[in-house]
């Protein structure tokens, strides 16, 4: 299938099925965050998934390529961002099993439906010091910082895109860990899984991924951590065996 590329637009291989994704050659491209989350996150046969906050569409193609679920949304807010979701999602002829929304996350419930979904997934802006940024409008900036969502807008909104006992996965800083829970807490979505990702074995976290049940009962496993690179440059075995990349 031929797509037409965009100025400044490259088309990558995502080493899993065969698929693809469009990207800006200078622009904000996915990270091993996405990666990452996408291996985290579970979705089980004929379920249905909701990504929030979901940029180039990585994560559900993703999720898509792994798992048995029976439809993949992207929601995003910025309109060019979506148009790349959607000829990627073409590129990879998935145009029946993942469709990509423009809008914006604080109305995700009411674009999409609340309780409508068994799986929401958000690798979200990390950053709330979105002050002194030259140009809040700025996909990249958009995209790290909290300038037109919050943490807390992503949690409460994939609680009620939630139906009861429906999982939210996210990707995060480990820095924020407490405000996280908290947020989740007050949600009533419980943590139930988290892992920490450090970039080497000798280095701090500097991810954290979390699993979250709406109405869930208190009790959270701490899993091993993933250890990214065995030297710089390099994977460890567990990010090609468990990650596929």
């Amino acid at each position: 299938m031929t797509i037409d590329l965009k100025e400044n637009e490259r088309i990558d291989d995502l080493q899993r099925n065969g698929y693809q994704i469009i990207q800006k050659k200078d622009g904000f491209c996915f990270g091993m965050d996405a990666v990452l989350l996408s291996g985290f996150a579970q979705v089980k046969a004929g379920e249905k998934a909701v990504d929030l906050g979901t940029g180039t569409g990585i994560i559900p193609i993703l999720l898509e390529a792994k798992y048995e679920g029976l439809h993949y949304t992207g929601l995003e807010i910025q309109e060019e961002m979506a148009d790349m979701a959607r000829r990627s999602v073409a590129l990879n002829h998935l145009e029946e099993k993942v469709s990509i929304v423009t809008g914006d996350i604080k109305e995700a419930s009411r674009l999409l439906g609340a309780a409508s979904f068994d799986v929401v997934t958000s690798n979200p802006p990390y950053m709330n010091d979105s002050h002194g940024l030259k140009n809040p409008n700025l996909p990249k900036a958009i995209a790290r910082h909290e300038v037109l969502c919050t943490l807390e807008d992503v949690v409460r909104e994939a609680a009620r895109l939630l139906r009861p006992g429906g999982r939210f996965y996210m990707v995060h800083r480990p820095h924020r860990l407490i405000e996280i829970i908290t947020a989740l807490k007050e949600q009533k979505l419980e943590p139930k899984r988290m892992k920490l990702v450090h970039p080497f074995v000798d280095r701090e976290a500097n991810m954290v991924l979390i699993e979250a049940v709406r109405g869930g009962k208190s009790m959270i496993k701490v899993e091993a951590p993933i250890i990214v690179y065995k030297e710089p440059g390099v994977y460890t075995e567990q990010i090609y065996t468990v990650y596929g990349y």
